[in-house]
């Protein structure tokens, strides 16, 4: 039975929009808005360059560790009842970061933060999927991945915006009366609905799950001070690999009452945008923390001179996410999810021609083919992975995909901010010019920002560092383009329009194929064929 609406039927729909919309912003902008502040949170709190990673880790792990989870509960509980609930922490965490007196306890509110984030954006989408269906549903996830980019994009203009305004603190603080908002509107306004056949909260799955992620960060956080093959490190990943193991093995011995429906990697497309999402966001998002720091501690601008140089990616951004919604119904998903992460690739690539002695306008060429594909990217990445079940196991669905993302943003913080001050501290270590300097001690201060620091030692040592940042962030762009040319790869061969579900059909090009009413996930390869991709 239908439950009862907590609005009228035609209202419904678009207060759920407005909802899930202004969630995914909060949620998306607090993945970026911090970047632009770190060097004011570094100097207001006193801390290094691990610390200042684990400031957007801490988020993105809790985030990635309880998006599965919330997603299950969410098809058992209700799903207007998680969403408000998700809000509820999400702004009572906000308002610890903005109380934090130290580095830890801004870390630890980040992760509850993190947690209450998970449970919007997992829940999200799957409040629209219930929702809409056919076109509409592919305009109201091309406004959802919309305001999910331009969220990311829009967080150097706030974050810089705030930070040089009232202080850092606003960056967290100015999300309490969204929160509150959200809140009201979830309980007057949008009306419930669950899976027919869902089960409770998979406590093992969680704790296995999460210690595996935040064990790999952990070691990835700490490969270069302690050394990549110590027995530090190969401990933490050994334990890493051996709770992933559990993971699985906890996930199919519980059957249906998992959070994570191993059936669902048995279509095709599923795993392949899962890929997808996780590759791209190893890089892209990373590569936005990257940039930001450039520009203000290489090109000396303020956290709002900063904020407004991004102004061409959020405008891109803006245009091609409403653009990729209306995309969705006249090309095969796999030729669009090819093309915006082709985008993504080629504005990581153009990035390199900007160094210590360039202006910033050499950046915007980056910033406008990046934000072509981070515009079309995040709605095609949604609509695939909710497109390809059927509408009762979109919590599921939706978990799962948000989970490969924010994996990629929590692994590509670690792995290429360690990659960042390795290449550094290498530059460091063989220009003469820094002679007199510790390589090891001097990567940290410039990985961190503190250029100026480095050059007080004299003239050769602030060019030598100079040189060194240029080179560390000319390499580690230069990944991040390769991770998303893979990403492209990758889509192009996994994703077939057959796959989908039939609520999704007329999302894509009739004559490309079609799918049954059978969850393809429960039911895989019993599959309508006529086309072949």
């Amino acid at each position: 039975m239908r439950p009862e609406p907590a609005t009228s039927g035609q209202a419904a729909p678009w207060w759920t929009l407005t909802a899930v919309s202004a969630a995914v912003f909060m949620v998306m902008l607090d993945l970026t808005v911090v970047n632009v502040a770190l060097p004011e949170i570094r100097n207001s709190l006193g801390t290094d360059f691990s610390a200042m990673q684990w400031v957007i880790d801490a988020y993105a792990l809790t985030l990635a560790a309880f998006l599965l989870t919330a997603g299950s509960l969410a098809d058992s509980w209700g799903r207007r009842r998680v969403f408000a609930a998700g809000f509820a922490v999400f702004t009572l965490a906000s308002l610890a970061c903005g109380m934090a007196d130290d580095i830890l306890t801004l870390n630890l509110a980040r992760a509850a933060q993190g947690a209450g984030a998970a449970v919007l954006y997992a829940v999200g989408p799957a409040l629209i999927g219930h929702e809409f269906r056919g076109r509409a549903r592919g305009m109201a996830f091309g406004v959802f991945g919309g305001v999910s980019g331009v969220a990311i994009a829009l967080g150097p203009v706030i974050g810089g915006a705030l930070t040089s305004g009232p202080g850092w603190r606003w960056i967290f603080l100015v999300n309490i009366p969204v929160g509150l908002a959200g809140i009201l509107v979830a309980a007057l306004r949008m009306r419930e609905s669950r899976a027919v056949r869902a089960h409770g909260a998979d406590w093992p799955g969680l704790v296995s799950f999460s210690g595996a992620l935040g064990l790999l960060v952990l070691a990835l956080l700490r490969g270069n001070e302690e050394g990549w093959t110590s027995a530090t490190i190969l401990l933490l990943l050994t334990a890493s690999v051996a709770l992933l193991a559990v993971f699985v093995a906890v996930e199919r011995a519980r059957g249906p009452r998992a959070m994570l429906d191993l059936r669902l990697f048995a279509n095709r497309t599923f795993l392949g945008i899962g890929l997808v999402a996780l590759v791209a966001n190893v890089a892209a998002i990373p590569a936005v923390f990257f940039e930001i720091s450039a520009v203000q501690n290489l090109l000396h601008f303020s956290p709002w001179e900063t904020g407004v140089r991004f102004l061409p990616l959020t405008l891109t951004l803006f245009v091609f996410s409403a653009l990729a919604g209306a995309l969705t119904g006249r090309l095969p998903m796999r030729v669009l999810v090819f093309v915006a992460a082709a985008f993504i690739s080629g504005g990581l690539a153009l990035v390199v021609l900007a160094d210590e002695h360039t202006a910033w306008t050499v950046l915007i060429p980056s910033m406008v083919v990046g934000g072509i594909g981070l515009g079309m990217f995040q709605p095609l990445r949604a609509a695939t992975s909710i497109g390809v079940v059927a509408p009762e196991r979109s919590g599921m669905a939706s978990g799962v995909n948000e989970t490969f993302q924010q994996v990629g943003v929590v692994i590509g913080i670690a792995a290429l901010g360690a990659l960042f001050e390795s290449r550094i501290t290498s530059a460091l270590a063989t220009d003469p010019r820094a002679a007199g300097l510790d390589p090891a001690t001097g990567g940290d201060l410039v990985a961190a920002g503190r250029i100026d620091t480095v050059g007080s030692a004299g003239p050769e040592a602030l060019a030598a560092a100079r040189a060194a940042f240029v080179s560390g962030f000319h390499q580690t762009m230069l990944v991040c383009a390769a991770l998303a040319a893979v990403a492209a790869v990758l889509g192009l061969l996994l994703i077939r329009t057959r796959d989908f579900h039939s609520s999704a059909l007329s999302m894509i090009p009739p004559e490309v194929g079609t799918a049954t009413d059978e969850d393809p996930a429960a039911r895989p390869g019993e599959l309508v064929r006529r086309g072949s991709r």
